[in-house]
This record gives structure tokens, sequence and C-alpha cells, in this order.
């Protein structure tokens, strides 16, 4: 085996950075005593050389190693203190993945020799264990990540126009009959996948996430697997399961056509927490590395760790060190790997200061809103954790957009019947201008969802009334216990054709709703052909057919009418304005653009707001006083939602030279486009949509 000389290097770029005659390492550690890069042989297996970093940069450890080239395999050894009450868990005998590392050769195999301490003595994570970790342990690998992307540009769709589409890689792409490659990043970017999205007239593809995650203990003894990738491992690297030959230009490939197709890509990211838990697990990197930056540990004893994920452990964004890992892995996605956003989860968690509360100013939201980099991308916040003050919808600054939950539960319990919710439904229809109307936040701020992966499949809200998730191993306790839903008759798949029906239209309607509200749509892969979890609420362990989309069960129909939706939205600037509708006169030039009306046509009154028994909203909506003149097909649009009774409605007046178009009818999916006017019949559980439109169109 060759041995490697070592000279000081640089302290920057963090990682491992191949120069072309060489390359440098260097890794952050504040409280470390000794730096040690361990270098492994070509297939992996054998550790050929430990070679001590020998410069140290106020807390950067680094040092360049002249003839490395990419494909070496590495890890680090750090030697310090192991205090465990002082915050600190140094332990030379495990080998330690590179947080910079931009791949992975695996995932790590459970062994007892990756925790710290002695499983089972006595004294706990008090205990020292001196076994070698290196055998379980995947390998950091040298890269250079240049790609050949020729004329890659990102589409750069307006929040105005955009739909998002909620995708897991593998559950996307396993059972389809035609992708190739299944269950990968290239499979996602096969032809039936692309034709699909596109056909369908979706404009973001939000991947669930695809940076190395870890399988979880628990779950590998159960004979399950971390499906949903919330543990992240690494957050430069792909996850080596969706790497079809190993390759991270794979990941690059698959930007590339879904750019190509005009489709971004936004990554769901979790820098909130890491998959090394809480003081009883497992020292794979940030542990090892510097656990008292890494992470945020009780003031009172700093053995215990602040837990306001819920996964055991809390990221540290208050180090900068820390924080600059963040942004290099934010910048390094849309810059080297060019996807087009991120969607934050648990990012309540990011705005916690200290041992204080959230606050829209913190150091994280400042870093991502003065980079030039990370501005020109989209942004969405997941806006809730379960520490202190942990719901914070609407309270994020710009440019962040925000999944709206209350979308979603909203639309879920108007449809269900559930009596009050015509002030709520108008709210939501209209951007949730409560939560969202203020810092001059636009109106696409709100991602509105009817369900997300963390839920049930729309099919399944309208087939169970209650979660069945026993297969996840948790006796059924785990997932949302309040979901909404309603199996109108009957729990679970039914034959019976006036259920088949019922929930066939509710799910239109439900789809509908979406689709002509103001704000952001975001649909969950797989609604679109009606794809069921069989009442699985939290597959988050389902890596099988419970979790991955039935493609061969697909309905056509529904599938039809969701791409009629997503087209009608697009031909009608007035669904997707960017500022809020109002129904009272605007300051600047007197004009109303939002009407509510009852079905007799009359104005609504506040009696009618406050009446617990009305199941129907009538709006009318124009164009947002003071914004620029779009170029629509319509002046104005009357939508009714009516999830009670057939009723007779009063279209408003149209102007002279105008006319109304009823263009959708959720009762009737097939009924041709017709010009109406004065009172036109409203099917019971139905949307209804009227195009006011001029008479020579």
């Amino acid at each position: 085996m060759t041995s490697h000389a070592i000279r000081g290097g640089r302290p920057a770029p963090l990682g491992a950075t191949f120069e072309g005659d060489g390359v440098n390492f260097a890794v952050f550690s504040v409280h470390a005593t000794r730096m040690v890069l361990c270098l492994f042989s070509d297939d992996g297996r054998t550790e050929v050389q430990r070679i001590d970093l020998p410069e140290r940069d106020g807390d950067v450890w680094h040092g360049f190693i002249p003839g490395l080239r990419p494909g070496q395999m590495y890890g680090f050894r750090a030697h310090g203190p192991y205090d465990p009450r002082h915050g600190h868990r140094f332990n030379a005998n495990k080998l330690l993945i590179d947080p910079y590392a931009k791949r992975l050769t695996a995932h790590p195999r459970w062994h007892d020799a990756l925790m710290g301490y002695r499983v089972g003595h006595a004294d706990g994570d008090l205990s020292f264990d001196t076994r070698d970790s290196a055998p379980y342990m995947p390998r950091s690998v040298v890269e250079d990540p240049t790609f050949s992307w020729g004329r890659d540009r990102s589409p750069a769709i307006p929040a105005d126009q955009t739909i998002i589409y909620e995708a897991h890689v593998k559950g996307l792409t396993a059972r389809h009959p035609r992708a190739a490659h299944p269950g990968t990043f290239l499979g996602l970017a096969s032809d039936p996948m692309l034709e699909h999205l596109t056909d369908l007239g979706i404009t973001a593809i939000e991947l669930l996430p695809a940076q190395a995650f870890l399988n979880d203990r628990f779950l590998v003894d159960k004979g399950l697997t971390n499906y949903w990738g919330y543990q992240t491992l690494g957050f430069f690297a792909p996850d080596p399961r969706y790497l079809h030959a190993g390759q991270i230009a794979e990941f690059q490939q698959m930007v590339a056509r879904l750019h190509a197709a005009g489709i971004e890509v936004l990554m769901d990211v979790v820098y909130n927490h890491t998959c090394e838990g809480d003081e009883r697990g497992p020292t794979l990197a940030f542990r090892g590395l510097d656990n008292a930056s890494y992470y945020r540990l009780m003031p009172q004893d700093r053995r215990y760790y602040v837990n306001d994920t819920g996964t055991g452990n809390t990221v540290n964004v208050d180090h900068p060190m820390v924080l600059r890992m963040i942004m290099d892995s934010l910048r390094y996605w849309v810059e080297v790997m060019h996807v087009d956003g991120f969607r934050f989860d648990l990012c309540a968690t990011l705005g916690r200061v200290n041992e204080g509360g959230f606050d829209s100013g913190a150091a994280f939201f400042d870093a991502v809103r003065q980079d030039p980099v990370l501005t020109r991308v989209k942004l969405i916040a997941e806006p809730w954790d379960i520490g202190p003050g942990g719901y914070q919808l609407g309270a994020f600054p710009p440019p962040f957009m925000e999944w709206n939950d209350k979308f979603r539960d909203g639309i879920r319990r108007f449809w269900r019947g559930d009596k009050g919710m015509v002030p709520e439904v108008a709210d939501r229809l209209t951007g949730s201008a409560n939560q969202f109307d203020h810092s001059g936040r636009p109106a696409t701020v709100s991602v509105n969802m009817l369900t997300s992966h963390d839920g049930f499949t729309l099919t399944d809200v309208v087939s169970y009334s209650r979660r069945h998730n026993l297969a996840n191993g948790e006796q059924g306790r785990d997932g949302h216990p309040e979901n909404f839903s309603d199996n109108m008759g009957h729990e679970g798949p039914s034959r019976d054709p006036a259920i088949v029906a019922a929930r066939a239209r509710r799910r239109r309607n439900m789809m509908a709703t979406l689709l002509l509200s103001q704000g952001t749509p975001m649909i969950l892969g797989g609604d679109e052909i009606g794809n069921s979890q069989r009442g699985n609420n939290n597959a988050y362990n389902q890596d099988n057919a419970t979790g991955w989309i039935d493609w061969t069960r697909a309905d056509d129909a529904f599938l039809e009418f969701t791409r009629k939706m997503i087209a009608f939205r697009k031909e009608q600037p007035i669904l997707r304005q960017k500022r809020f509708l109002h129904s009272r006169e605007r300051t600047e030039d007197r004009i109303e653009d939002l009407f509510w009306r009852r079905p007799d046509g009359k104005r609504m009154t506040r009696k009618d707001w406050e009446d617990p028994e009305l199941q129907i909203v009538c709006a009318e909506i124009r164009t947002a006083g003071g914004s620029p003149s779009y170029a629509a097909l319509a002046d104005a649009v009357f939508a009714v939602f009516n999830a009670g009774a057939e009723v007779e409605v009063t279209l408003p007046e149209p102007t002279e030279g105008r006319h109304w178009t009823w263009c959708i009818d959720t009762a009737e999916p097939e009924r041709e486009e017709a010009s109406v006017s004065g009172s036109v019949t409203v099917a019971g559980q139905s949307v209804a949509v009227f195009v006011k439109s001029a008479d020579d169109d």
C-alpha cells in the first residue's frame, strides 16, 4: 500500500476538495485535541493509513495530500475528552463520516460498536467503548462533482404559476411498470415519469429527503426501514439507496432532465436535527467530531440534549460554524447540483434562539435572506416543531413560503360537513390572509395542500374514519389521531356504487377547491390517480407496497379531472394572484375585488357568516386592486362551493358586453362549457365555476 505524505493545506473549503494534484482535507472541531484522517483501500475494506491533520487554523483542522484522486475513501477519528456531563463525547475508536462528504459508500450497519459507550454497562452512556466501529461504518468518498450541464437552466417558475408535486424518489417509481431503474433518481427522470408529470401540468417536484440518511436501529430490529428519510446522516451526499450505479452524477442527470421538461426540483431538507439521536444514540459524525458545538445541550446537565424536534437532539444553529455548514450545504445543492429550492423540515427549530423562543430575525433567517444564491430559489418552511412556541404559521420572514395545515384541515372539515366552517373556508380560498397578509408578503406564500406524505392520501381521506397503522409496529398509536376524514359509510374499500360515486365526487370537490384557491397549490404524488395506503396515515417505515404508488390501479377519470383543473388554473391568472383579495374597497383605487354572495345573489351579512348551518360559499373574484392588469381569459370568476343540498344560485349580473360561461362542475365532470345567465341549479356536494368574459370571446 502507498504511504502518503501530508502537508499543511488550507482551512477552506471544508471537506475533501480535489485540486488536480491532490486532495485538501479540512474539518471543524473546537474541542478536539487531535484530528486523524483515515485512508482506505480501493475496495474500502482495509484501513491503510492514519495521518494526523498537521495544521489548525482557529477551529478548522486541515492538511493536503499530493497524489490523491477522486474515488479515495476516507474518514476521521477525533481525539479529545470523553466527558458527557460537560458535553464532550470524543472517542477515537469510532470512525467518523466527514460532515461535508459529497458521497457515502453505504449506510451504517447496526452493531454496538457504533456507540461511544458500552451498551448494557451500569454507567450507561457515561461508560466508554473501545471497540473499533470502522467495520460497520460507510466510507466518505472524495468526489469531483463537476458535471457537463450543457445549456441547463433553472425553469425559474414564478410563484404565482407554480404547481408543486410532493413525491418520494423510490415510492414514485418503484411500482411503475415502465420506469427505467425504478426506485432511483434515474427512475424518477425516466421518460414515463417525465411524460406523466408534464402531461399532468405540475411545475415543481418536491422530493422527500434525498440527502444521505440512517435506518434507525429500532426499525431494523423490527424488519422495517426508515422510508421517508427524516434522519439525515450527510448534508452534502445523495442517499446511496437512490443511486443506481453509485455516482452522484445520477442526481445531476435527474435535475437536468427535469429542467429540460420545464420542471423545478425542490428538496425536503432536515437541518433541525441529525440521525445520531439522544445520549443513547450512535457516534457516527457530528457527536464524535464536537458534540458540544454541533448540538444544543441542556444547560443544567450537558449530558442531555435539547429535544425540540422529537427525535432526540436539536442542531445548534446558533454556532457560527454549524450555521456555516448548513449554508454551505444549501449553496452546494443549488450551485453544484442545480436544485431550485428547499422545503425546511420543522423550520421553527431553525428560528429558535439560544434557550428562548422563535425569532423571525434569528441568525439562520438573516443568513438566508442576505445570501445572493439562496434568495433566487424557492424557500418553503414547515412552520412548526414540538418546542416552546413551536407553532408559527404565518410568522416567517420573506421570502419564505409556508406549508399551510390550516388549509388542509379547514377544507377537509368543510367537505366532511362540519358545521360553522364557511368563514374558515372563505379565508382559505383567498390565501389565508389572516395568517399571511402582513409585512408585504404575497398571497403565494401560503402553500395550500389537501394531503402530504405525513397523513392520509386523498383517497384515504374519503375512505377511512380512523388510522390503520398496525403495520408500523407501534400498536397503532403512531400518526395523527385526528385527520378530519370520513369513510362515507364504510371503512376502507367499498364496492357499493353509491359510496364509490360519493367518494369520487368528494375527491373532485377537494381537488377543485385546492386549485381554485389563492396561494400555491401542492399535490401529493399519487393523489391524482387515487393512490391508497390502506388507511396508514404514517407510512414513514413502509418501504413496500403500502408506501409505494400503485400505478396499476390508476383512477384515469380522476387523473383527467386533476389535469383539467390544473390547466384551468393556469388559464385563469385571476385564480393565482400575488396580491391578497379583500371584500372591502381598497383605498388606492376604490375598486372592490372580492364579493361574497348568498345563493340568492345578495351580499353576505354578518348574520349569514355566523350561521352554523350554512354549507355554501359563493365568491365572485376579480383582479386584486392595484395589481398590474393580467392578460386573463376572464375579468371575473364566480365559484360556488356547495357542501349542502342542491340549490338555486343567482349569478351576478354581468356588465354590458360580458357573459357567464359555466366551466367546471364536479357533479358532472364531463359537462361541456356553456353560456348561462340568471339562476342555475348547483348540485348538492359539488363545486361549480363560472367565468365572465367578453361576448366576442
